[in-house]
C-alpha cells in the first residue's frame, strides 16, 4: 500500500490505494477520549478554593486564576490533561496528566511538591481523604499514595482501565472500571470488599453520590444504579437513553436529577421513578448539575449553557462554543472552560464577566461525540485507476472525487486518526455522525493535503 509519503507538509506526490478485503468493527465510544489531540481547549471541571480557580487544558498546563480572572500561576506537565480533573485540598492540588504522572503542588504558588509516575495515562480525576489520595490510571490500577510526600500506600488492579474519580465514604473507596466492576476497596489496606457487576464501563468525572448509605452511579450499560454501599446490593436501577451514562446524579430535596450522554436530563424520585425529562439540544460527556437557588447550571457538547427549573423549565440558555464538562457554580459566579481555549466567568442570569484566555488559542482536535468504527485492510490487490495531486488540491471541504469503486472525503482527516501497522495490516480510526446500525453499506478512502484516512459513508 503506498500513499505517496514523499513530503507530508507540502502534500503527496501520488496516492495509490490498494485494496482487496476489510473488515469493520465498532470501536468503545469512549476511545474518543484517547485520540484527542493538544491545544489551549479546556476540559477539566473547575475546581474552585479558597477564592482561586484551578483548571487544565489539553495542552499540558494547569492554570491558577483570582475570581476576577486575574492568572496567578501556570504549570506545565509533559502532555495532554485530559478528563483528570483538578482537586484542592489542604493547600495542595492534585492532577494527572498523559504523561502517566500525579502531581501534587502547591495551591499559592504552582510548585510542585512531587510527583508520582503510574504505567499509563491519568485520565480519572483524583479524590483525598484523610491524608491519603486516590485516583485511578488507564493501566487499570486504582492507587492509594501519601498526600504529603507521595509515597505508594497500596494499588488495586482491576481487569481493564480506570477514567473514574474514586468516592471515599466511612473508610471505604469506591471505584468503576471499564471492565465494567464497580469496585468497594478499604481505605487503608486496599482490599476487596465486594464489587457490583454491570453490563458496561463505568466512567465518571467526579465522585459518585453516596447519600444515607446509597451509592448512585452511572454505567455504559444505559443504566443508572441504586446500590447499598455498605453490601453493594442492588436496589433499584433506571433505564435511561442511548450511549452510555458517564454523568454524575445530583440530589436536590428529595429529588434525583441525571444526565447521560445522550444529553436527557432527568428527575426521579429517590426510589428511581422518572418524574419529568428535558432534552438538550445536543449531548453531553460528563455532566453533573449545578445546583442555584432556583434551577440547574448544565451544558450541551454543542455549546449551550442552560439554566433549567426544577420543573423541568428551561430558564435560559446562552450560546459559547463547543463545551465538553461541566461548569463549576461558585457563589454568584458560573465558571466554565471551553473548546475554544479560554476559561469564562458568568453571572447567575448568563452574561459573561470575564474570559481567560489558555496557553494558545490553537483548538485541540476531538474526534465526533457518539459512534466510531475501525476499519481493518488484511490484503492488498492494485487499484489501477489514480489520482493526481492537482486534482486533490483543487477540491473544496466537502466534494467527492473518483478512484476506481471509491469516494473521498477530508471531514476528519487529522494525525491522530491515522496509523500505519505495516505496508498489509493497517487499522484507520474512522469516525461519522450517529448511525443507527452495526454495518456500514459502503465504505470510502479519504484523506487532507496532509494525512490519508478510510472513513464510512
Amino acid at each position: 500500500m503506498d500513499f505517496g509519503f514523499e513530503n507530508a507538509e507540502s502534500g503527496f506526490s501520488d496516492f495509490d490505494a490498494e485494496l482487496e478485503s476489510f473488515a469493520i468493527r465498532k470501536i468503545r465510544k469512549f476511545d474518543r477520549m484517547f485520540m484527542v489531540g493538544r491545544g489551549g481547549s479546556v476540559d477539566t471541571m473547575p475546581f474552585v478554593a479558597n477564592g482561586i480557580v484551578y483548571f487544565g487544558d489539553a495542552n499540558g498546563y494547569v492554570f491558577a486564576t483570582k475570581m476576577d480572572g486575574e492568572m496567578l500561576w501556570k504549570f506545565k506537565t509533559d502532555d495532554r490533561i485530559f478528563g483528570s480533573f483538578p482537586f484542592v485540598s489542604d493547600g495542595k492540588l492534585f492532577i494527572g496528566s498523559y504523561d502517566y504522572y500525579l502531581y501534587c503542588l502547591d495551591a499559592l504558588t504552582g510548585k510542585m511538591h512531587w510527583r508520582f509516575r503510574t504505567g499509563d495515562k491519568v485520565f480519572g480525576a483524583p479524590n483525598e481523604a484523610e491524608g491519603r489520595i486516590y485516583f485511578g490510571s488507564t493501566d487499570g490500577y486504582v492507587y492509594s499514595l501519601d498526600s504529603n510526600n507521595g509515597n505508594e500506600k497500596w494499588r488495586f488492579k482491576t481487569g481493564e482501565m480506570i477514567g473514574s474519580c474514586p468516592a471515599v465514604w466511612k473508610g471505604k473507596v469506591y471505584v468503576g472500571s471499564h471492565d465494567s466492576n464497580l469496585y468497594c476497596l478499604d481505605a487503608e489496606t486496599g482490599k476487596e470488599l465486594w464489587r457490583f457487576r454491570t453490563g458496561g464501563e463505568i466512567m465518571n468525572g467526579r465522585p459518585f453520590t453516596i447519600e444515607k448509605g446509597i451509592l448512585y452511579f452511572g454505567s455504559f450499560d444505559n443504566f443508572l444504579y441504586a446500590i447499598d454501599a455498605e453490601t453493594g446490593k442492588e436496589i433499584w436501577r433506571f433505564r435511561t437513553g442511548e450511549y452510555g451514562n458517564s454523568g454524575i446524579p445530583v440530589i436536590h430535596k428529595k429529588t434525583i436529577y441525571f444526565v447521560p450522554r445522550d444529553g436527557i436530563l432527568y428527575a426521579l424520585t429517590m426510589e428511581g421513578k422518572e418524574i419529568w425529562r428535558y432534552k438538550l439540544s445536543g449531548i453531553s460527556t460528563w455532566q453533573k448539575p449545578q445546583i442555584s437557588h432556583n434551577g440547574m447550571y448544565l451544558i450541551s457538547e454543542d455549546g449551550y449553557l442552560y439554566l433549567i427549573g426544577f420543573d423541568g423549565s428551561e430558564l435560559m440558555r446562552r450560546r459559547i462554543n463547543k463545551l465538553i464538562v461541566p461548569p463549576t457554580l461558585y457563589g454568584n459566579i458560573v465558571f466554565i472552560g471551553s473548546w475554544d481555549c479560554n476559561l469564562y466567568a458568568y453571572d447567575l442570569d448568563g452574561n459573561e464577566l470575564w474570559r481567560m484566555p489558555t496557553s494558545t488559542k490553537d483548538e485541540a482536535f476531538f474526534p465526533p461525540p457518539n459512534d466510531s468504527f475501525r476499519l481493518e485492510i488484511t490484503k492488498e490487490t492494485h487499484v489501477d485507476d489514480s489520482i493526481s495531486e492537482d486534482k486533490y488540491k483543487s477540491k473544496k471541504k466537502g466534494e467527492t472525487v473518483s478512484l476506481s469503486d471509491y469516494n473521498f472525503r477530508s471531514d476528519y482527516a487529522t494525525t491522530s486518526e491515522y496509523k500505519q501497522k505495516s505496508d498489509y495490516n493497517t487499522n484507520f480510526v474512522i469516525f461519522e455522525g450517529i448511525l443507527g446500525t452495526e454495518e456500514l453499506p459502503w465504505i470510502s478512502v479519504s484523506r487532507d493535503s496532509n494525512h490519508p484516512i478510510l472513513t464510512s459513508n
